[in-house]
């Protein structure tokens, strides 16, 4: 079985890095849903702003995966990869830009960590406030090892777009058959 892996990394690496993607983004997002639906843990509109890219980056990866079994164009598969580490070093500068507000190096979005603003008349003041969820962007509602969940989501999409650019790299000095 390694030996069909490391000949598909040297061989067929496009491939090999959509599967990595596919993979690692999944169980990615997988552990965002963890935290929220198991654990409780509402996400922030920053933290769901940061999972748009794992949600294109899967089915993109897919793509490439099932492009290279069917001999689709290298380029287009090529061009796919560029396009998911664009979008995952965004992702990684909305993660380091999370860590930031939350570390309180910088300001965030008001909308998430600025002052509540607009809670109507006093005398339906109680009512809003029943009906308002705000979660602060501002605040980590979980850190291990001193990072929060916003600090791993900037390693991995860091990592992930280090594995899509080494996928086109790699392409370029693989053999064609």
């Amino acid at each position: 079985m390694s030996e069909q892996i490391i000949s598909m990394v040297r061989t067929r690496p496009l491939a090999a890095a959509a599967t990595a993607i596919a993979v690692v983004g999944a169980a990615t997002i997988l552990g965002a849903w963890f935290f929220e639906y198991v654990l409780g843990l509402k996400p922030c509109p920053l933290c769901l702003e940061q999972r748009y890219a794992y949600y294109f980056a899967i089915p993109l990866a897919v793509m490439v995966l099932l492009g290279d079994q069917v001999g689709a164009s290298r380029k287009v598969l090529t061009a796919a990869l560029v396009v998911i580490a664009a979008g995952m070093l965004w992702n990684t500068y909305l993660g380091i830009y999370h860590s930031g507000v939350e570390w309180k190096w910088w300001q965030g979005p008001t909308d998430c960590s600025g002052a509540l603003e607009n809670l109507g008349t006093a005398g339906n003041l109680a009512s809003t406030l029943e009906k308002m969820s705000v979660v602060r962007c501002d605040e980590a509602a979980w850190r291990f090892l001193g990072l929060s969940l916003a600090g791993y989501n900037a390693l991995i999409s860091a990592a992930l777009a280090a594995v899509a650019i080494w996928g086109v790299a790699m392409e370029r000095r693989a053999p064609r058959a």
